[in-house]
């Protein structure tokens, strides 16, 4: 009798498993774009009933950014070595009982508290998310399906602005309600995640090949096997996202981040701030607006995403939204109508850019580093968004709004340079033939011998 012959689980046609792990991980993006957003809306009603300050405007503001920062960073390690499967519902469990208890707040710092550890569970839910959903994608599909992580997070960002001004009208506790709505995405976040398996290519890089290929024949088919791992690459120090092969990737992946997050949630979270010191008329319709560009901004990154190169998508983003930004900078007594058409054009640059955001950091690093190098991207990112967030209000009471979006235009130049010289190609259809490795998108820039201890 003939012997069977295998594939690579990577190459198994999508598949219901596959669209289960997706359907979590998606949900759970809407969720956490919603969670995140819904808080600058809620402000901008609570701001008298909690006698807020630009001081706490801003810290509560960057709470769950601050949060992201920590939970990304300590859950991205924890997750390299306990796995996926027990966290990927955890950690929306948490987020579940935090957002009802904004219910409760009295005092700006009870919610900056609040706030703070929501972000930690978005920040491990972000990594353990894009880990899984990398892990478990056919090679062939992953840079699209990881792209389309961005289009439900903002399908939640949007979402939120939208909830927010519809529940204004509750009276006195609208502010509340607000803050607690993020509970009900995150139920129907949980409900989708029950019974996801862990990811086969974290068991077998703990060497349990056994379990990593039962999970595999038994939700693929039994023609599907494990690809080949090299031994010395199954148990890495964290500290190699920091060695001379890897250093360049996590420097870039890092900084592009936080260069592109610094500006969408300083602006955007404070948006009808923005748009009053511009002097824009109607700021709910106004900020409707920017938030369907952003949309749509997010569904054309998608459609680049497989078009263009990684760095010519990343180079011409970060210019053309610095370039936009100073001319609104400069021409400071421009018309309301030609203002609100410039900061239009700005969210639907910025909204192409972010795309890359959960689909380029997993292609940077080794399936063993993966989770690590996501968290320790996510954490860096959030330092820029967090101290974007908490200084906006601060420095536009000051300054003016046009100090702010100064320092918005530096940080988008300085994440264009960076990329520019250091930002590797890592797509199939645009990279050298001769940087190809072992023809895993992780490591088209790093070789698997480069991560040893």
């Amino acid at each position: 009798m003939a012997e069977q012959q295998t594939y690579s689980f990577e190459e198994a046609p999508f598949s219901a498993i596959h669209r289960k792990i997706r359907a979590g991980a998606f949900m759970g993006q809407i969720c956490d774009g919603y969670t995140l957003g819904i808080v600058g809306i809620a402000l901008s009603y609570a701001t008298k009933p909690l006698g807020l300050t630009s001081f706490w405007l801003g810290l509560i503001g960057a709470g769950a950014l601050l949060g992201i920062l920590f939970g990304s960073l300590i859950i991205g390690s924890v997750a390299d070595r306990i796995g996926r499967k027990f966290l990927f519902p955890a950690v929306i469990c948490a987020s579940v009982l935090l957002s009802a208890a904004q219910f409760l707040v009295s005092d700006p710092l009870a919610l900056a508290i609040l706030r703070f550890f929501l972000g930690m569970t978005i920040g491990a839910d972000y990594t353990v998310g894009i880990a899984l959903l990398s892990e478990w994608s056919p090679r062939g599909l992953r840079p699209r399906i990881l792209s389309w992580l961005l289009v439900f997070w903002t399908i939640g960002y949007v979402i939120s602005y939208a909830a927010g001004v519809f529940l204004n009208s509750l009276g006195e506790v609208s502010w509340r309600m607000i803050l607690c709505t993020s509970a009900v995405p995150g139920v129907i976040t949980l409900l989708l995640r029950i019974g996801i398996p862990e990811s086969p290519g974290w068991l077998a890089g703990k060497g349990r090949n056994a379990e990593a290929l039962g999970l595999v024949q038994r939700y693929l088919g039994t023609q599907y096997v494990l690809p080949a791992i090299s031994e010395s690459t199954r148990s890495v120090s964290w500290f190699a996202l920091f060695s001379k092969e890897l250093r360049f990737n996590t420097l870039v992946s890092g900084v592009f981040f936080a260069a592109q997050v610094l500006p969408f949630f300083a602006i955007s979270i404070f948006l009808p701030l923005v748009l009053s010191d511009l002097k824009i008329e109607n700021p709910n319709a106004s900020g409707i607006l920017y938030n369907a560009l952003t949309m749509a901004g997010v569904l054309i990154g998608t459609w680049l995403i497989d078009r263009i190169s990684r760095r010519a998508y990343l180079l011409w983003t970060f210019y053309l939204a610095a370039a936009i930004l100073t001319v609104m900078t400069v021409w400071q007594g421009m018309p309301g109508q030609i203002a609100l058409f410039l900061l239009a054009a700005f969210s639907l640059v910025l909204a192409i850019s972010i795309v890359l955001e959960f689909s380029y950091p997993p292609e940077l690093f080794p399936t063993e580093l993966r989770a690590s190098g996501v968290g320790l991207t996510v954490a860096i990112s959030r330092i820029g968004a967090a101290g974007g967030t908490f200084l906006l209000p601060i420095v536009s009471e000051k300054f003016g709004v046009f100090a702010s979006l100064g320092g918005c235009i530096a940080t988008l130049i300085i994440g264009g340079v960076v990329c520019q010289i250091w930002a590797p190609e890592t797509s199939d259809k645009f990279r050298k033939p001769d940087a190809l490795g072992d023809g895993s998108p992780a490591l088209a820039a790093v070789p698997s011998a480069s991560v040893k201890n």
